[in-house]
């Protein structure tokens, strides 16, 4: 027996496990590659196609965390991995874009708005490792949803805003999604969702509209259905704050609130007895 076929019989049983890590950094790489090729669309004026490699980078982001999962991967150095090509696709490459697209007209106030931009999903992302990832909700916007907006405006309008009227709806777009990733408006993660459980028929064919219709018009689906899932969280938390303010009001009608006090106060009785006595 050779020397070489001796060290792999006494090779460790868990090592050829380890190489298994390499899977899902393979995606993040291609979320850092689909990130640096946007930037580098972008400077090239290719906005359409710059966009597209944001979304692209999303779907990237999205496998490499269940890959991990479901290999039993998941490691720190893989999340902290994660997070710095995040900064690099959903931060400085939708920053950058939206500059581009439609914050050129006035340099200093674009760049201050996209670079506002990149430091709220940085600050997102920042969280997100500090938190315990207990909470079935996300706390804030997902730096992909951000992203995601930006590039599907792109999508829809490939040309660059050339009317100055319509530069602030560009500026509060962008603003707004960056203070959407610094709140604490909850989101929902989809984490709890169990697909083993029955679901009704009528499921399937929802499913089955969807994408029939992205295969119609694809860009305009995607940003419908982003649409939705932002302002559920300020609607979700709008709709909670209006049914606890109607709930007292309903429960306690007027002039029932007084009665009942006077009759459970304990000297009810001897103020009855006193006025009958007088």
């Amino acid at each position: 027996m050779t020397a070489r076929a001796t060290r792999r019989r006494r090779r460790p049983p868990g090592r050829f496990h380890k190489g298994i890590y390499i899977i899902p950094s393979l995606f993040t790489v291609a979320n850092i590659f689909c990130g640096f090729y946007s930037l580098a669309l972008t400077t090239r004026g290719r906005l359409e196609a710059a966009a597209w490699f944001i979304l692209a980078a999303v779907v990237a982001d999205m496998l490499d965390g269940r890959i991990a999962r479901l290999t039993r991967t998941a490691t720190t150095f893989g999340e902290s991995y994660d997070s710095l090509a995040d900064v690099i696709s959903f931060g400085a490459a939708p920053a950058l874009l939206a500059f581009q697209w439609g914050l050129w007209q006035k340099p200093r106030l674009g760049m201050a708005v996209a670079f506002l931009f990149l430091v709220a999903g940085s600050i997102r992302l920042a969280r997100f490792n500090a938190s315990s990832h207990e909470d079935p909700n996300f706390k804030g916007l997902p730096i992909p949803g951000g992203a995601s907006a930006i590039a599907l405006m792109v999508l829809i309008s490939p040309a660059p805003v050339t009317h100055r009227l319509f530069m602030p709806v560009v500026v509060g777009f962008v603003l707004g999604l960056a203070l959407l990733m610094v709140s604490n408006l909850p989101y929902r993660s989809f984490k709890d969702i169990d697909l083993r459980k029955r679901w009704p028929a009528t499921t399937l064919f929802l499913i089955a509209t969807v994408f029939a219709l992205l295969t119609y018009v694809p860009t305009h689906v995607l940003a419908i259905l982003l649409s939705l899932y932002i302002i559920s969280a300020p609607v979700s938390v709008l709709t909670g704050r209006v049914r606890g303010t109607r709930k007292p009001a309903e429960s306690h009608p007027e002039g029932e609130s007084s009665d009942m006090e006077e009759e459970g106060r304990p000297d009810a009785d001897v103020d009855h007895r006193l006025d009958s006595a007088d």
